[in-house]
């Protein structure tokens, strides 16, 4: 937000409030401010008892939003080949690790097993 914005923010601020009522409604959001720094510094200072001496490793940089440029994470997805990119999920079924894409087939030669019968859920017309 630059100063041309904001310029125009308070000029809309006058008009809309009007100059009787201006301070007044300065001064609330002066207060609302005030709160809100307070309510954050008890919540780091809450999480600074918590974590214990923890707190003082977490590097508070990578958390920050502004940081991210979303057109950079698009551009760089897109230039990584697809392999690297996408790892099948694994699962383990009956102490043997399969790929996403083994689960479910059956070997050449094998039965696939029936799938289990599921009995219907019962249906109440007094309920609905």
């Amino acid at each position: 937000m630059g100063w041309d914005e904001l310029a125009i923010i308070i000029v809309l601020a006058i008009v809309i409030i009007g100059p009787a009522r201006l301070p007044e409604y300065a001064a609330k959001l002066a207060r609302g401010i005030r709160q809100m720094r307070v309510m954050a510094d008890g919540a780091k200072s809450s999480l600074k008892e918590q974590m214990g001496p923890e707190f003082e490793d977490i590097n508070w940089r990578q958390y920050d939003p502004r940081q991210y440029d979303p057109r950079r994470i698009v551009r760089d997805a897109l230039r990584e080949p697809i392999e690297a990119a996408w790892n099948p999920v694994k699962d383990e079924i009956d102490g043997v690790r399969h790929s996403a894409g083994e689960i479910g087939r059956t070997p050449a030669g094998a039965v696939a097993e029936p799938a289990p019968v599921v009995a219907a859920t019962p249906y109440d017309d007094d309920a609905t």
